[in-house]
């Protein structure tokens, strides 16, 4: 079994380096993926309001074998749940869902609504102890930035879409001047552009007789990022945590750099047009 690092983050919390995420597992399939991640040696989970699995997460983590303080849980407030009296519902919703008695890490979801009502809520609940942690998910810089000037709590993360594809090199300098840890989520982009059989990073993964999905995330790793990656397949869950005993070089770590499209694989949070669906309109 992997020996994961851990991460300090601005708060004094540790989080695990690499992470078990469970977006777009089908239903009722949570559980046993859950199960298998935990016993292949992830220790952080990551699951969301929105997911609506919260309940077969909160299921694995009550017949796993492994002790609740040595995991570390988080879960997302959705946009239609932003405002402080809001999200402290949606608070106590996940936390009954998920069978537990605090959250390691709760993040906003999205950057849209009442995200300082919310804010406000989550500072209220890391106060009483409700949760240890408490970040943001898919802000911008000008967002985070913001955000961090007008409340008394820094966040203590921001998940977003980091891979080959996408490196978010300037949000990453300002994560770092902010004291914010920076979280990857679709680390792999769904395989798009080929990724997987990129000759670039299959020509690295050969050299260190590894998958290229090691590669990605040992790159992460290297980046100082917690990756998250998700597989219903325990045997590319064993896979995906063992990336601890490889080092990329410099040299490659400039090769994956150079392949940045400086784009999103998926779509642009600043699209109206995105905007406008996530927040619930119609037309």
């Amino acid at each position: 079994m992997a020996n994961v690092p851990m991460i300090k983050l601005n708060n004094g919390v540790e989080i695990p380096a690499v992470g078990f995420g469970v977006f777009q597992i089908e239903n009722g399939g949570t559980k046993q993926a859950v199960l298998d991640a935990i016993d292949a040696g992830y220790r952080l989970i990551d699951t969301a309001q929105m997911y609506g699995n919260e309940a077969e997460v909160g299921e694995a983590i009550k017949a796993s074998a492994v002790a609740r303080e040595e995991l570390f849980v988080t879960t997302k407030v959705w946009i239609s749940s932003t405002g402080y009296d809001a999200t402290m519902k949606a608070f106590d919703a996940s936390l009954a869902k998920l069978q537990l008695d605090y959250l390691d890490m709760y993040l906003i979801h999205q950057p849209y609504g009442d995200v300082y009502g919310s804010w406000r809520a989550m500072e209220d609940l890391k106060k009483a102890g409700k949760v240890r942690a408490i970040g943001i998910s898919n802000f911008k810089a000008d967002r985070f930035v913001d955000l961090d000037i007008h409340n008394e709590v820094t966040p203590q993360l921001n998940q977003i879409e980091i891979n080959p594809w996408n490196q978010q090199k300037d949000e990453m300098d300002w994560l770092n001047k902010e004291g914010i840890q920076p979280e990857a989520w679709a680390p792999f982009a769904e395989g798009k552009h080929h990724l997987f059989t990129n000759e670039t990073l299959v020509t690295i993964a050969q050299t260190h007789n590894k998958g290229v999905g090691q590669v990605v995330l040992r790159w992460l790793y290297q980046r100082g990022v917690v990756s998250l990656a998700k597989s219903v397949h325990k045997s590319r869950m064993v896979e995906n945590i063992n990336i601890f005993d490889f080092k990329l070089s410099d040299a490659e770590m400039v090769q994956i750099a150079n392949l940045d499209m400086k784009e999103s694989a998926f779509f642009d949070h600043r699209d109206p047009k995105m905007v406008a669906s996530l927040g619930g309109r119609q037309n």
